[in-house]
This record gives structure tokens, C-alpha cells and sequence, in this order.
């Protein structure tokens, strides 16, 4: 039995998810949460941790070498 280590297979679904957002239409509620930006006097409440689930999509890239712009692409072309 071929065991797959626990975080290669959390990645790997969380990057399934993030191309599901970015082929969803612009008007959908995920979509524009994911390119939202935060004001930049907005503070995050005690006790919540600091990276945001984009840092770790971004984090998890690099392991592909791809950068954020080169991964919708790809996402976008579903074939590659």
C-alpha cells in the first residue's frame, strides 16, 4: 500500500481548490474574497494567526515554481 505523506496531500487539494475559485465568474462570492485586499488600517484580532490562506497558496507554489499571475494561467488552461 503506497502511503502519500499527510502535508504533500493537504497542498495538493488546497491548490485543487484555488484553481476551482479562479475558473469561477468575477461576480461569485470566493472569487471576489480572494482578490480582495485588506485596508491597510485594518488589524487582525488577538490571537489569529498571521498568514493569510493566499500566503500559503503562494508558498505552496513555489514548490512548482510558479508565481501567483503564472498559476491563474494555468489554472485557467485546464488541459496544462
Amino acid at each position: 500500500m503506497i502511503t502519500l505523506n499527510l502535508a504533500a496531500i493537504i497542498q495538493s487539494r488546497r491548490l485543487s481548490i484555488f484553481g476551482h475559485i479562479v475558473r469561477m465568474d468575477d461576480g461569485t462570492d470566493a472569487k471576489i474574497i480572494l482578490r480582495d485586499v485588506l485596508p491597510k488600517n485594518w488589524k487582525r484580532p488577538p490571537g489569529r494567526p498571521r498568514i493569510t490562506w493566499m500566503n500559503t497558496v503562494q508558498r505552496d507554489l513555489i514548490a512548482y515554481s510558479l508565481t501567483l499571475n503564472e498559476a491563474v494561467d494555468v489554472a485557467q488552461n485546464r488541459p496544462l
